[in-house]
């Protein structure tokens, strides 16, 4: 079987009430729609991941992931979705609305799962709450045991999903709505109450997170004949840091912090000087595995401030430069990276020009 993960991010949120359309709004700290893709290239279910948008999206560089213009209403970009892989030949398609961004990967497997004997699949939940019922001035009650709240993602047969979807001209709010309509089977399954839609700038607050702090400090002497490497970038300069790795005080300083903050050691621990397999290595290939540790253990970067201490090289020269550089290893926007310059007087070893040092105070996310 494949599969293809279709993200609907097409419309303008209007009951959000912001400038940007709201799957482009930074969630904890990403846009929000990144979420639910992520979640699709980690499972390792999908073939193809198709986002659809009226918004451009230029950052994506995954060839797996293709972004197509929407339409109008809901139901019309699930179509063009639908008509975009027609020929591409996947037994199962996933639709999901990118206002959902924390569903599970445990929920897509579950989904994929049950898909194996079912040609439709749809996570729900029931509600605690008395429910009633208006029809023009009589209100009635509901049993509410019969009540079945659906979600997104839901996944299909793509042939049958495709076949009903392309004769349907009415709006819709979901899939499972052509299938009901058309009495045709659905396999209902328990979803998540963390799978919650975002309507409303107040849903932002629904997740429980917490913060961690860490504090990181590295400095090295300046040598002749070395290239001098500041937050992964070189730096012309007449001397560079003398170190067991290529001695970036900005990118070790960073890695500290961000240990600090998860409370695991300090980078001693983990690139010792006396193992020659370190010997003489790029910071930003030490600095990959822990942002992969930090992903996997569902840790968020939120901001990064930074004090690079030195004489020379002057910091407003290459402020720039280091910023971007940092916004690439560390994916995340410019705007949650602050760096600083700061002398020490003409004092000691940095004042006399003989070594760089660096502090950096590192803010992480986490929810549970």
């Amino acid at each position: 079987m494949t599969n293809c993960f279709i993200l609907l991010a097409a419309g303008k949120g209007k009951r959000f009430k912001s400038n940007n359309p709201k799957q482009f709004t930074n969630y904890i700290n990403k846009p929000l729609f990144m979420h639910s893709v992520d979640k699709a290239i980690k499972s390792e279910l999908f073939k193809s991941i198709i986002i659809v948008s009226n918004t451009p999206i230029k950052s994506i560089k995954d060839k797996s992931i293709k972004v197509i213009k929407g339409g109008k209403e809901r139901y019309q970009s699930s179509q063009k979705a639908l008509n975009f892989i027609k020929n591409k030949r996947f037994t199962n398609v996933f639709i999901h609305d990118a206002a959902r961004p924390n569903f599970s990967i445990k929920l897509l497997k579950k989904l994929n799962l049950n898909l194996k004997k079912n040609k439709a699949v749809v996570p729900y939940l029931t509600t605690d709450n008395s429910t009633k019922y208006r029809i023009k001035n009589k209100i009635q009650n509901l049993n509410r045991e019969n009540l079945l709240f659906t979600q997104t993602p839901q996944c299909f047969n793509f042939k049958s999903l495709f076949n009903l979807s392309k004769l349907n001209n009415t709006k819709i709010t979901d899939e499972a709505t052509l299938f009901l309509d058309n009495k045709k089977k659905i396999k209902f399954i328990k979803g998540e109450e963390s799978n919650f839609k975002i309507t409303t700038k107040s849903d932002l607050k629904k997740i429980n997170i917490l913060n961690f702090y860490g504090i990181g400090f590295d400095i090295h002497k300046l040598i002749k004949n070395k290239k001098l490497y500041l937050g992964g970038i070189k730096i012309p300069f007449h001397s560079g840091l003398q170190g067991h790795s290529d001695g970036d005080v900005i990118i070790h300083a960073i890695i500290d912090g961000i240990l600090g903050a998860m409370r695991k050691k300090d980078i001693g621990t983990l690139y010792p000087s006396n193992n020659r397999r370190f010997q003489n290595i790029r910071s930003p290939n030490m600095l990959s595995p822990i942002l992969k540790n930090l992903d996997k253990e569902g840790y968020f970067i939120n901001n990064v401030d930074i004090n690079l201490i030195c004489e020379k090289p002057k910091v407003s020269k290459y402020r720039k430069k280091i910023v971007t550089s940092l916004s690439n290893l560390l994916n995340l926007n410019k705007d949650q990276i602050n760096l600083k310059g700061k002398t020490v007087e003409k004092l000691g070893l940095i004042g006399k020009e003989k070594a760089i040092a660096c502090e950096a105070i590192v803010s992480l996310n986490y929810y549970a």
